[in-house]
Parts: C-alpha cells; sequence; structure tokens
C-alpha cells in the first residue's frame, strides 16, 4: 500500500502530504516518548472524527494528567488542520497498516489506553494491542449491515472488532449488528458529536466583525458550501430585494479563484473576511468567509442556517454545529445516509430541497415568518439537548465518571 500511495503521490498533493509525513512517524516517537513515559492514544481518520471524539479526549487529558496524549491521523486533512492540537503532546500520521509498522508502533507508544473514533479499523494495529493485552476501546461506532465486517468475507475485519475491550455504538442498529457476529461488549452511548456541539454554547462565540456586518438584520449563514450550494445562494440574492437580510457565506474550498467566480457572480456589493480591515464596513449584503475555523462560531449569529454537500454529491457537513443554536436549517435532498439530517427534518426543524425553486420558497418563508423561524429553531435545539451523554456513558465504563 505504501508504494501505491508513493506512485499515486506524484499526481496528489494530499498523497504526498500523508506520504511525507508518514515518513517520519517513527523518529517523532522515538524523540518525544521514553520508555517509562504513561501514554494514551487516541486515533482519528480526519478531522470529522476528531472533532466527534473530542469531548471524550478532553474528559481523558483531565483524568490522566500525568498521561502523555499520542493523537494519530491518517488524512492529510485531519493531520494538517490538527497538527497543534492543544489536547495532545505529539501529534503524528499513523503509519500504514503492516504487521512491522505496528509492533514498531505499539513498542513505541505503549499505550495504557487506545481510543479509536467511529470506524478507522486498522486490523494489524489492533492485533497487536490485543496480543500484548492493552486496553482498547472504538467510540461512536455506527455500523451499516453491507459493511465487510458482516460479510462471509470479512474474517479478518471482524477479528479486529473482536480486539476491542467494548464498543460504544451511536445506535440500538449497530448494536445488533455487533450482536450477529457474537460480539457483545457494547454500550449504546449514542454519538459524542452532540456532546462536542453543546459544549460549544459554552465558548466565546463572537468572531470580529460580524456583528457589525449583520447590522441587526436577519442573517442567513451557509456553512461548509460547494459550487452546486452557492448556485442557490447567487440566484436568490440576485432574484430578490431583500434589505433587511445579510448572508455569510462559507465555502468548503476557499481557494482564491472559486471564491472570485463566486463573487463575481452576485449582484450585490460583497465583502471577503480578509479584506474586512481594508475596506468600509458599510452597505456590504454579503460576507464571505475565505478562512478556515470560523464556521462553528460564526452559526451563533445566525437566524437561519444553509448547510452544504446534500444538493450534490459531496455528501452533507455538519448540520448539528448549528442547530446547537436554535436556528433552522436547510440543507439539500441527497442527505439519506444522514441519520441525524433525516431525524431533524421529521423532527421539523430541517428543510431539504433539490433545487433553487424549493430553496427559494423555504428560505423566503423563514425570512418572512419569524414564528416558523423560532419553532424550527426549537426543534433543533431541543433534539441537541435531546441526544446529549454520550461522553458520561464512556466515562462511567472507563469508572472515571
Amino acid at each position: 500500500m505504501q508504494l501505491v500511495l508513493q506512485a499515486i503521490s506524484v499526481f496528489s498533493d494530499k498523497i504526498k502530504k500523508g506520504v511525507q509525513g508518514r515518513s517520519q512517524t517513527f523518529s517523532i516517537l522515538e524523540s518525544k516518548i521514553n520508555s517509562n513515559d504513561k501514554t494514551l492514544w487516541f486515533h482519528c481518520a480526519s478531522l470529522g472524527e476528531y472533532e466527534q471524539g473530542l469531548p471524550v479526549f478532553k474528559s481523558l487529558k483531565k483524568h490522566y494528567n500525568e498521561h502523555k496524549i499520542i493523537l494519530s491521523f491518517f488524512s492529510p486533512s485531519g493531520y494538517e488542520i490538527r497538527k497543534n492540537s492543544p489536547i495532545a503532546d505529539v501529534v503524528i500520521y499513523l503509519p500504514i497498516d503492516t504487521l512491522k509498522n505496528a509492533k514498531r508502533f505499539i513498542d513505541l507508544v505503549h499505550p495504557n489506553l487506545t481510543v479509536f473514533v467511529k470506524y478507522d479499523i486498522w486490523p494489524n494495529f489492533l492485533s497487536v494491542l490485543k496480543k500484548k493485552q492493552l486496553k482498547a476501546i472504538l467510540i461512536s461506532a455506527s455500523f451499516r449491515e453491507n459493511q465487510s465486517y458482516f460479510k462471509f468475507y470479512g474474517f479478518n475485519l471482524r477479528k479486529a472488532l473482536f480486539a476491542f475491550d467494548h464498543i460504544f455504538t451511536q445506535n440500538e442498529a449497530s448494536k445488533k449488528l455487533l450482536n450477529n457476529i457474537n460480539y457483545k461488549n457494547i454500550t449504546v452511548s449514542g454519538d459524542t458529536r452532540f456532546d462536542r456541539v453543546s459544549d460549544q454554547l459554552n465558548q466565546n462565540n463572537q468572531v470580529e466583525f460580524i456583528e457589525d456586518f449583520k447590522e441587526n438584520k436577519v442573517c442567513v449563514v451557509g456553512g461548509s458550501t460547494w459550487p452546486e450550494d452557492e448556485n442557490l445562494f447567487i440566484d436568490f440574492i440576485n432574484s430578490k430585494a431583500y434589505n433587511n437580510v445579510k448572508f455569510i457565506v462559507a465555502p468548503h474550498n476557499i481557494k482564491p479563484n472559486q471564491i472570485a467566480n463566486f463573487q463575481n457572480r452576485l449582484k450585490v456589493k460583497s465583502i471577503l473576511y480578509s479584506e474586512k480591515d481594508l475596506k468600509k464596513r458599510e452597505n456590504y449584503q454579503v460576507l464571505i468567509i475565505d478562512c478556515i475555523g470560523l464556521l462553528s462560531k460564526i452559526y451563533s449569529c445566525a437566524d437561519i442556517a444553509y448547510v452544504g454537500g446534500a444538493i450534490g454529491t459531496t455528501g452533507l457537513h455538519n448540520t448539528l454545529e448549528p442547530a446547537v443554536f436554535g436556528i433552522p436549517i436547510i440543507i439539500g435532498n441527497n442527505h439519506f445516509e444522514f441519520p441525524e439530517a433525516q431525524a431533524m427534518i421529521e423532527n421539523k426543524g430541517m428543510f431539504a430541497v433539490s433545487n433553487s425553486s424549493e430553496f427559494d420558497k423555504i428560505l423566503s418563508n423563514l425570512i418572512n415568518n419569524i414564528e416558523s423561524r423560532q419553532f424550527a429553531g426549537k426543534q433543533n435545539a431541543e433534539f441537541i439537548k435531546k441526544n446529549t451523554g454520550a461522553v458520561d456513558k464512556i466515562l462511567e465504563y472507563l469508572q472515571l465518571g
């Protein structure tokens, strides 16, 4: 696999970063971990899993304050953004899952506890952990019937699951699938993402310039948008004369040429967040966020949110982040692999659209009807509150609650 990635890296900067990063993993571990160190190992596939595991990581860091924490990622999109995470003493790329790498890695890290998040399960690493009788848990696990674990050819992956001392699932369906392969050490804890976004309410969510830009008007935030999502906003903004509405759009991809294309198609005055100190601030109707790391705070200023990814096929982004602030949410109609979206739609706090006409109708109603807006927002806030508590169940199992 390493050779394949090296070959492909010639054509992909992302893969190249991963290959280069993995080449440094063992030297980093050798320089930063001693044989007598107490350690915890947290592994995440990428940024989403990191955010999902973070409330558990924080609690474990607090309880195991004498331990060094090693945080590993497989994907560059997680490592590059969180390589300076304050939660960890050492942040690294996980080496390719060979038995040789796994033995060397576990010998260097020798974790007292290992936490994997959701689904990134590597058989050789888990086999070595089990052989050395080192405790490992899987949190926020979500399984589907069509996965290899539950097929006749999935023996090695099934074996890897049995290396976990305990698996915390998001739902009863996942527990049932595990029971069907005779895995019994299961707790249905729910999804730790609910705890993660609930914690956002305790943070300072002020973002420079946002309140000045909003001017006490109705604020619509488009989060993690792709070009297909931005087309909906362009059609709506260019065809409506809503002087009482401000729009904030945070594209998923902040490449300058794509930002420029979006901005040039707008017929109203717009400003980039990076220009906020360079231009006069009045009379702009659209603010485009051309940096990363602000979206979860910006949602706190929104009266209505649109979450990108599901109008196309790239995958729906995090809808829980805006929901915690008690605001209605609009998404695209390709949301069926996201149970939390399905639940919020059934709960009447979220609305799915498939085209500009439907987007126009729903957004116009939410802008003009404060009662509809408040009802949908309340439904979302209550949905988040109802589903928190996964972290407490995990800590209770670890006898830390």
